[in-house]
């Protein structure tokens, strides 16, 4: 039935509904990044819906047609007369035997269902859906989920590129967004429809990496604030950028041959040659051959160059904020380039198992009842109640050595005098960390024990001294230090 109050509500009630399942779902921790993403995902796809309902509530407001407003005004007349009445009933008739048995479901089990689809499997009907729409990747490959970027076929691309730094894919990934350096991106190639072909295949790439790597990414204000800085910077360099500014101030960029020279002797003896004399006169032809069609021809060339300075700053947008995932793409393809092929072919199988079992184990975890807070075992479990009685570990050993670190049992108590955090706490205070500061954890303990062991050490260097006997020539008993100060002053 067809009843725009009715719809309103309804509007209502789903945004409201929207912004719980979104709330919840965001509340929900998982422990893989697999289980992260898809989180994101259906954080995503509920906003989405939000901003839908949005809209029709707003459409319905307006009431462009005026039906909201009738249907306001039958309601708030005073009594509503029997033809009135009759035509309602009958309406309600009439849909009930166009829709004999329709099934009444309430819109929290839509949301409901939604978020269970992981645990279920359910999901599994629409990932090619997710897929085409550029979201959630479930096979492996060079991204993994969007850890990384996977730039292999844009890297062919730009070595097809004419006069470009033959670069290999790590630098490339390393510098394919330093647009103005010219030994990466010539200035002659900035103009060619190749070039803007790999800008845009560049630019498609990193914004559908955003939707299945960062779905709730705000990739619409990162491109309004990267558009506000380009044409404020656009019109600061009137209509250049900072390559050809650079340029035109070395005196040294040649515009007939699109190069620019590193002496100036070079570009003095290059306007001589036969070559550059050829693409002038060609030049100078074409400008004085053309007429009025020249200005239109002009700002044509502008809105290129202008289109094709904006794609470039757009996508060094991007990499900032995806700096980090370069930096791990990166790590991970010199890792990758140290495997062998049995290796690799190992590394893709084991991450395809655990795709597979990683909803599994998920749900094993958040089944783990641990309501004393036991240590953990090497299967994941806690450890059984006897267990931890007997080793103590429900026992605290604090050490103000370490920073008023607990350790929690004798054995992790003992077994930590030897480890980094108590070395460091007793080289912080000047002290040998030996086996005489053992069971020591008091600042002022330590300290007068290092007081007591340097006392002993002195009384037992004097006693050994002076029990050392020296006889001299005459059959004279001294000892060692008296012996030695005699000797040395020649009188025996």
């Amino acid at each position: 039935m067809d009843n725009i109050l009715e719809t309103q509500r309804l509007a209502h009630e789903v945004i409201e509904r929207l912004e719980e399942a979104s709330v919840q779902q965001f509340l929900t921790d998982s422990k893989t990044y697999r289980g992260r993403l898809q989180n994101e995902h259906t954080i995503d796809r509920y906003l989405t819906r939000l901003d839908k309902e949005s809209q029709t509530l707003i459409d319905l407001y307006e009431d462009k047609d005026g039906q909201r407003q009738k249907a306001i005004d039958t309601l708030s007349k005073p009594a509503i007369s029997l033809d009135e009445f009759y035509e309602q009933l009958d309406q309600i008739k009439e849909h009930h035997q166009k829709y004999p048995n329709e099934p009444i479901e309430a819109p929290e089990f839509e949301f409901m269902r939604t978020s269970n689809q992981h645990d279920n499997g359910e999901e599994e009907e629409n990932d090619d859906m997710e897929e085409d729409d550029g979201k959630l990747k479930t096979g492996g490959g060079e991204e993994n989920l969007g850890r990384y970027v996977d730039l292999n076929s844009l890297h062919g691309e730009y070595l097809n590129l004419k006069g470009v730094d033959r670069l290999d894919y790590i630098p490339y990934l390393d510098r394919f967004d330093r647009f103005a350096d010219i030994k990466v991106y010539p200035v002659n190639l900035k103009s060619s429809n190749d070039y803007r072909l790999y800008l845009d295949h560049l630019h498609n790439y990193l914004h559908g990496f955003f939707r299945r790597a960062k779905p709730l990414e705000d990739v619409a204000s990162l491109e309004q604030q990267a558009k506000l800085e380009f044409e404020e910077k656009w019109n600061g360099n009137d209509g250049g950028n900072d390559q050809t500014k650079a340029e035109d101030a070395t005196g040294l960029f040649c515009k007939a041959c699109q190069k620019l020279f590193t002496k100036q002797t070079v570009f003095d003896a290059h306007l001589k040659g036969k070559k550059h004399l050829k693409v002038q006169e060609k030049l100078d032809q074409e400008n004085s051959s053309t007429n009025g069609s020249d200005n239109q021809d002009g700002l044509n060339k502008m809105d290129r160059r202008k289109q094709t300075a904006w794609m470039e700053a757009l996508i060094t947008a991007y990499m900032k904020t995806l700096d980090n995932i370069r930096t791990e793409s990166k790590a991970n393809v010199e890792r990758k380039q140290a495997l062998t092929d049995r290796e690799r072919t190992h590394e893709q199988d084991q991450e395809d198992i655990e795709i597979e079992d990683e909803s599994d184990e998920d749900d094993d975890e958040d089944r783990i009842y641990n309501p004393l807070k036991l240590p953990l075992g090497w299967d994941g479990k806690p450890i059984p109640y006897w267990l931890y009685k007997l080793h103590g570990l429900g026992v605290e050993y604090p050490c103000e050595i370490c920073g008023n670190y607990v350790y929690m049992g004798r054995k992790a108590f003992d077994k930590h005098f030897q480890e980094w955090r108590h070395a460091h706490g007793m080289r912080c205070l000047g002290l040998p960390n030996s086996r005489q500061f053992h069971e020591i954890t008091k600042i002022d303990d330590a300290y007068a024990l290092n007081e007591k062991l340097k006392n002993q050490s002195v009384k037992t260097d004097v006693k050994a001294e002076n029990m050392e006997e020296y006889e001299d020539d005459e059959g004279n008993v001294f000892n060692k230090k008296t012996y030695e100060d005699l000797k040395r002053q020649g009188i025996i």
